[in-house]
């Protein structure tokens, strides 16, 4: 499959590193010479050098024979210009970010008018994120939704948690709750657990579980999800925006610190519950002035990774119970980790984790096997998939605890929908057509479609 990817930023970086190894045919496109030259150096990849939104450095990248293209540069205009292009040219998909509100807004008819398949909208999707774990303490995350059904939890399992000690089967029959877990990294290594694997205190798993007993499973975890009372955006751009438009129907004690006058004056008019202070000093200084340590949840949204840094090393040292932070690097990430702040955000992880999607979607070219949904896990080194179930799906209508369904290793089938109802499997489940599955399976095994989670040896 060949692809061309415009723009070399850290989510077009991270973007080449995360395909490369999955034997794609990949020609990358950026204006900045020294960039092309070092991912082709770096990654086995071809490079072009030149506007993404030029016919000419597109037929230079093979966009009259490529299967698809993924615009991620920071100017939404040439994203949209590199696809319309391209698609004239030949090229069979294609794929754009989108940052800008009024872009975003408009994104159906966009669709239409630049014949493009596919749009990211990082900033709008961050700020839901977000707003899902407000409250949340720092050793677990909410990390998505999969339809009105299962929620996504990342957890660490600390001395006092109820799961250390415990067999999965054990959890499973004594907790008697619609939950699952699908992954474990232990020592840097990463689990695909069966019912007899036992978790230990300093495990990251992540789980499966019903949303609409979440607050159950929550309290069955021993997690508490604090009042948030006092809330402060460090930041207030784009991401602030869409949060803004969340929050103020629930918190009325809101503070947003911005370093640019003529921003302020626009949060001012649009928002005019919250409070907006300019933010133009030493950081520090200015979280002291504005009493930040006071507040039961701080939200650093900058730009700068580093300013987000001490913004919530500032904040954990006051003991801010609630502390999330807009981290875009993995070096960062696994800075703020380390001091026990766990709650990061990512708008170059989920660009990223969507236009995989997107690709693999297009890979599979089969409407009824596609993957629905797809999201990243325990670093990056596990993939939970949604698929539907079809008549050509050869494990249909077996027990899973049967000897005749076999699954591959570091397969797991977390959960079927069917007519709307969550299961979350056992042994005497099994899949029918027409049954929305969802599975977890460890990165090297590429799972395209449902039939190659059977082990058919």
């Amino acid at each position: 499959m060949k692809i061309i990817i415009v723009g070399l930023g850290q989510t077009g970086t991270t973007l080449v590193k995360a395909l490369a190894d999955e034997h794609y045919d990949i020609t990358v496109v950026d204006k900045d010479r020294a960039l092309v030259d070092r991912i082709t150096d770096r990654y086995n990849v071809n490079g072009v050098t030149g506007s993404g939104a030029s016919r000419e450095t597109l037929l230079a990248a093979g966009a009259d024979t490529a299967d698809a293209i993924v615009a991620l540069t920071h100017i939404d205009e040439i994203n949209l210009l590199s696809c319309m292009q391209a698609k004239a040219l030949g090229t069979r998909r294609s794929g754009a970010r989108l940052l800008l509100p009024d872009f975003v807004h408009e994104s159906d008819s966009l669709k239409e008018q630049y014949d493009i398949d596919y749009f990211v909208k990082p900033k709008s999707d961050i700020a839901e994120e977000i707003f899902r774990n407000i409250g949340m303490p720092g050793f677990m995350k909410l990390e998505g939704y999969w339809g009105d059904s299962i929620q996504i939890i990342d957890l660490n399992i600390l001395d006092d948690s109820p799961l250390a000690g415990r067999t999965l089967s054990d959890l499973k029959h004594s907790m008697k709750l619609d939950m699952l877990v699908v992954s474990v990294i232990r020592d840097d290594k990463l689990y695909i657990p069966d019912g007899n694997f036992t978790l230990k205190v300093g495990d990251n798993i992540g789980i499966a579980a019903a949303h609409e007993n979440m607050s159950i499973t929550l309290q069955a975890l021993g997690i508490t999800k604090r009042t948030v009372k006092r809330i402060v955006i460090v930041g207030g751009g784009i991401t602030a925006g869409y949060l803004m438009e969340m929050l103020e129907k629930d918190f009325k004690n809101i503070t947003i610190l911005e370093n640019d006058v003529h921003r302020c004056r626009e949060l001012m008019e649009k928002y005019p519950s919250a409070k907006i202070a300019y933010s133009g000093g030493e950081i520090l200084d200015v979280l002291e002035e504005e009493q930040v340590s006071g507040a039961d949840c701080i939200i650093s949204l900058t730009d700068n990774d580093e300013t987000n840094l001490v913004i919530s090393m500032y904040a954990w040292s006051c003991r801010i119970p609630s502390i999330l932070t807009r981290v875009d690097k993995p070096e960062h990430v696994k800075l703020l980790h380390r001091v026990n702040i766990d709650i990061t955000v990512s708008v170059t992880e989920l660009s990223v984790l969507k236009m995989i999607r997107f690709v693999r979607n297009y890979e599979m070219g089969d409407a009824d096997n596609e993957i629905g949904k797809f999201y990243n896990i325990a670093g990056n080194r596990a993939e939970i998939m949604e698929f539907n179930a079809t008549g050509s799906f050869r494990g249909a209508n077996i027990p899973f605890g049967s000897k005749e369904f076999r699954l591959k290793k570091d397969v797991l089938i977390t959960s079927i929908i069917r007519n709307g109802q969550l299961i979350i499997p056992d042994g005497t489940a099994y899949i029918k057509e027409g049954d929305c599955v969802v599975i977890a399976s460890a990165k090297h095994c590429r799972i395209r479609n449902l039939n190659e989670i059977l082990d058919m040896h």
